[in-house]
């Protein structure tokens, strides 16, 4: 019995045991999706380090670019006040240019007029004295000189006019690719850092996403595991159950076996008086010996009767019928259901009748399947204590009802007393 018991348990245990699979491998599924996740992530990290690096790079080629800029910038504007000085210079010979050349206009228009190759002599012939001559010799060459000057300095002014205007027209020349260098660089520059700051934002955007799929994923996996340890509780709720459901079959095993001992002890008393009383009567009359000896045989006969019954038992487990023969080994295998149980016991030789007794297994005929007890207690034919298996959906043998009344309780009842 013990044995079945145990069975039963362990398989109760395996059975939950496979119903958590699916859970843990549910949790180790996750776990593989988690790390992947996690791989994802680490390679995304790498690329924003990749993309930051990048761009910190440009931002080097931009401050320098900017230093650039700025000291062609202060180039510039050093250039832009060297042409605008240029040009006041050029501006200021070329206002002198045409001064000296008004000049020389008017004393070449005064020579053509006056003949002025016989005026310097007519000036020194009409000089007054030796020193007046001289004065105005002096004066004559003076002027002449300056004439002379006056050409030669047009001519250099002329000439500075032309190196300054080349100078002007280089420094702008210059200042003009300068600043389109300057442009072309910000630019392509600027392209660069608008497509790594786009690829940063991809990529946060790729791991914030990652991220928030790995989050989903344990909580999956927290979820599961909640189930897990809810699943591993409820089968250790249920082994306990079990465990204290057999050791209460135990008890109630050992306690029936106790009471049916104890019965049997009782008839074995009252046979054995029987037996005494029958052997005084054939020591006083030989006819009652041979009634004696023929009350034997017949005893000897229904013993026989219980050839059926068997430690063996071959009933349903968890059914009424599985559960009194669980602790009534003297009842058959073969009996049929609840219903069929009193007319079966008595085909097979065991007494049957209306009385309950401690010990003995009541019947009730419902029409239908029925259901049998094993009686522990009597009070009276109105009130008695059973246990019993497939009791209000119980399939372990316990006492579900306490004291109660049999009659009619699940149509008419029958009790089998053991031989």
């Amino acid at each position: 019995m013990k044995k079945k018991i145990l069975s039963i348990v362990l398989l109760s245990s395996v059975v939950l045991g496979v119903a958590v699979t699916p859970i843990t491998a549910s949790a180790d599924d996750t776990d593989s999706k988690i790390a992947a996740q996690d791989s994802k992530i680490n390679a995304l990290t790498a690329q924003q380090a990749s993309a930051q690096s990048e761009v910190d790079s440009l931002q080097s080629q931009i401050t320098d670019l900017q230093t650039q800029k700025a000291a062609l910038e202060a180039e510039s504007e050093k250039l832009a006040a060297e042409t605008a000085r240029l040009n006041k210079e050029i501006a200021s010979l070329s206002a002198q240019i045409v001064e000296r050349s008004k000049a020389l206009e008017e004393q070449a228009r005064s020579v053509q007029t006056n003949s002025s190759s016989t005026n310097y002599v007519d000036v020194l012939m009409s000089a007054d004295s030796v020193s007046d001559a001289i004065t105005r010799v002096q004066a004559v060459t003076k002027i002449v000189n300056a004439n002379k000057e006056m050409v030669e300095q047009q001519q250099k002014d002329k000439e500075d006019i032309e190196a300054k205007a080349k100078t002007a027209q280089e420094n702008d020349a210059k200042n003009f690719a300068n600043q389109q260098k300057i442009a072309d660089q910000t630019s392509s520059l600027n392209t660069k850092q608008a497509a790594l700051e786009v690829a940063q934002l991809n990529l946060a955007a790729e791991k914030a996403t990652a991220e928030s799929d790995k989050q989903s994923l344990l909580d999956q996996k927290a979820a599961a595991e909640a189930a897990a340890a809810a699943a591993a509780q409820e089968e250790a709720n249920k082994q306990a159950a079990a465990q204290a459901a057999a050791a209460a079959n135990a008890q109630v095993v050992a306690t029936a076996a106790t009471t049916t001992a104890s019965t049997a002890a009782s008839t074995s008393t009252a046979n054995t008086s029987t037996s005494s009383s029958t052997s005084a009567s054939s020591s006083t009359s030989g006819s009652s010996s041979s009634s004696s000896s023929s009350s034997n045989s017949s005893g000897s006969s229904s013993t026989t009767g219980n050839s059926s019954s068997s430690t063996t038992n071959t009933y349903p487990v968890g059914q009424c019928t599985w559960g009194v023969k669980s602790v009534a080994n003297w009842a058959g295998n073969n009996w049929g259901n609840g219903a069929q149980w009193a007319s079966s016991a008595a085909a097979a030789g065991f007494r049957t009748g209306s009385q309950p007794q401690v010990g003995a297994i009541a019947s009730w005929n419902d029409g239908g399947y029925g259901h049998v007890a094993y009686v522990t207690e009597v009070q009276s034919a109105t009130s008695i204590r059973v246990i019993e298996s497939n009791y209000a959906g119980n399939m372990s043998v316990a006492d579900y009802r306490g004291l109660f009344n049999p009659v009619n309780a699940q149509g008419s009842v029958t009790y089998i007393y053991p031989n």
